[in-house]
């Protein structure tokens, strides 16, 4: 998809549903999540798999109970999702705490752009709308683009909600080399599996040999600039702190593969931390080596 365009407004059943109270759609939620996991059986399979072969020295107990936590928790990250269509600046300031921001702060006050990389950990999307409007600087996000056309317009509105500007991911590097406005923040969700792309990197995530893309370091390696791991653990239902881990200072010369080996880790340590909260439908390891 080339010319992607947002709408100018959110057709009226998108906004009708979003404002439905977010009380009502956690027990909706709850719902959901039940339907999910017994009787659609969403993705069971592979969710017991990947758990399965990420802990295998996890007892069918502890499997079941954190699948349980998986399903639960999914099904509330989909109607924070939904809500996003409709949600206040002042909600999502209120739901999401930014820790350990102070020193890409100052990095940004400075006139310096950073890079960003979250993880599919908790609520990536209310991430994204935090730093739209909690660092006080302009956020260019990679985005690959959806083939069904009206999904695709949906998720570019609803993320540039709050000005962050959504950037197709093949085009991220040429306009961080090419910017020079104000400094920015550049985010891209890093964790997923390169199936689209042939540049790859391999390293060891929960035991496994894992492809990585390599987009982060690559844009680090050519525009000098510092990288943070933004790590979200969820407080309370609904309420969210979003940890800044350093990854790599502004210039500084790493080996090849080594920033991506260090995202993997801080995304490993995460999700061991909080099991639950990771993205266990995806199918993770369809590249191998």
């Amino acid at each position: 998809i080339e010319d992607r365009v947002a709408f100018d407004r959110l057709p009226l059943w998108v906004r009708a549903l979003s404002s439905v109270p977010l009380p009502v759609w956690y027990a909706i939620a709850g719902l959901f999540a039940w339907l999910a996991e017994y009787v659609f059986r969403y993705r069971r399979a592979v969710v017991n798999a990947q758990l399965q072969r990420c802990f295998p020295d996890r007892d069918a107990a502890w499997i079941g109970a954190t699948r349980r936590g998986f399903y639960r928790n999914f099904g509330q990250v989909s109607v924070e999702i939904i809500k996003v269509a409709t949600i206040s600046e002042a909600e999502i300031d209120r739901r999401v705490t930014l820790v350990d921001s102070e020193p890409a702060r100052a990095t940004l006050d400075a006139g310096q752009s950073i890079v960003i990389v979250p993880s599919h950990n908790c609520n990536w999307e209310w991430t994204l709308l935090k730093l739209s409007i909690g660092m006080g600087h302009p956020l260019d996000a990679a985005f690959k683009p959806l083939h069904d056309r009206f999904g695709d317009r949906l998720m570019l509105t609803i993320r540039s909600r709050f000005g962050a500007r959504m950037i197709t991911a093949r085009r991220l590097l040429m306009r961080v080399l090419r910017h020079r406005g104000p400094a920015r923040i550049v985010a891209m969700v890093a964790d997923q599996d390169p199936v689209s792309s042939m540049a790859r990197h391999f390293t060891q995530f929960m035991g496994i040999d894992t492809a990585f893309f390599v987009g982060p370091e690559v844009i680090a390696r050519a525009s000098g600039l510092p990288v943070w791991y933004l790590a979200m653990r969820r407080d309370a239902r609904g309420h969210y702190r979003v940890t800044f881990e350093p990854l790599a200072a502004a210039g500084e010369a790493l080996p090849e593969g080594e920033l991506i080996n260090r995202y993997a880790r801080h995304v490993e340590a995460l999700t061991r931390e909080r099991p639950a909260d990771w993205l266990w439908s995806y199918r993770r390891w369809k590249v191998r080596r």
